[in-house]
């Protein structure tokens, strides 16, 4: 299998003009690298709706942007998570936890433990204590990861070494969704993706990503998390900050936005491959301001 890099959006909400460039960049990261491009609809949530996810698709091929082979959807693949549940369970590297999130934020951390890290609650709970917090609770648990690590280290193209949390993370959620983390890392492997190019938003979740990869016996992919956008104040952008959807903005506008804020001159995705340079990427977010 060709190795390929790839853009996952989740269908909760219209794509807006950070992630129409977000995707763009994973698209000139993979074409300028000799890789495929992949599209793949992370859907798993009960928040993601069939019809946005139509809209995303041809909003993206409208900017330019062609990927290999159709778009694949995650709701298509639970047998694929499911295997690697049943094989980390088999390797005992499972336990159930019944806490909730306001549980974990009230506990308090183990000495030396990295902001953030979940506290090991459940994580040597007996058979009875597990019964007990099955019939206190009234709800199947979660499934977390029992690591050996506290902290993990990845390499990232724009941020150099990152050393990030990796805890006793959830790779399978109480309602029987497999959990962001472990979907991405089996999505990838599975497609043949090594080259995961997103925001920086995520940049924290790599080495807990990185880490249940060489468990599970992938190669750990190339990162390069790109900035993200915001609005005037500072913030992530979001709808009330006017017209940040491709509806609205237009794609001829889109596009010479987009190019503006990566210092090109061409104003379409084929003539940005010639002007691609990964070491020349601004390193810090884009301001956006929709045009009065």
């Amino acid at each position: 299998m060709t190795s390929a890099g790839r853009f996952a959006p989740s269908p909760s909400a219209d794509l807006h003009i950070g992630n129409l460039r977000t995707a763009v960049l994973a698209w000139l990261f993979a074409r300028t690298s000799g890789r495929r491009f992949l599209m793949r609809v992370e859907d798993l949530d009960d928040r993601t709706h069939a019809d946005i996810a139509a809209r995303q698709l041809a909003d993206l091929a409208a900017l330019g942007l062609s990927w290999d082979g159709p778009a694949t959807r995650q709701t298509e693949h639970q047998q694929r998570y499911d295997d690697a549940v049943d094989s980390l369970v088999d390797r005992g590297l499972l336990y159930e936890c019944y806490c909730t999130r306001r549980d974990i934020a009230a506990s308090p951390r183990a000495p030396h433990a990295p902001e953030g890290a979940y506290p090991g609650t459940c994580r040597d709970l007996t058979q009875k204590q597990r019964a007990t917090r099955r019939q206190e609770t009234g709800r199947a648990p979660a499934l977390r990861l029992r690591t050996d690590a506290a902290e993990g280290t990845v390499h990232d193209l724009l941020h150099g070494d990152y050393t990030g949390v990796v805890d006793d993370f959830v790779v399978r959620r109480g309602d029987g969704v497999p959990a962001y983390n472990l979907a991405v890392v089996v999505d990838d492997a599975a497609s043949g993706v090594d080259q995961v190019v997103r925001g920086d938003d995520l940049l924290s979740s790599s080495p807990r990503q990185a880490y249940l990869a060489r468990l599970l016996g992938h190669p750990e992919p190339m990162y390069a998390h790109v900035p993200l956008v915001l609005n005037s104040d500072g913030a992530r952008l979001a709808k009330r900050d006017g017209a940040v959807t491709l509806a609205e903005i237009g794609t001829g506008n889109a596009l010479s936005q987009i190019a503006e804020s990566l210092g090109y001159t061409c104003n379409t995705v084929e003539g940005m491959l010639s002007e691609f340079d990964p070491g020349r990427l601004p390193r810090a977010p884009w301001i956006y301001r929709p045009a009065s």
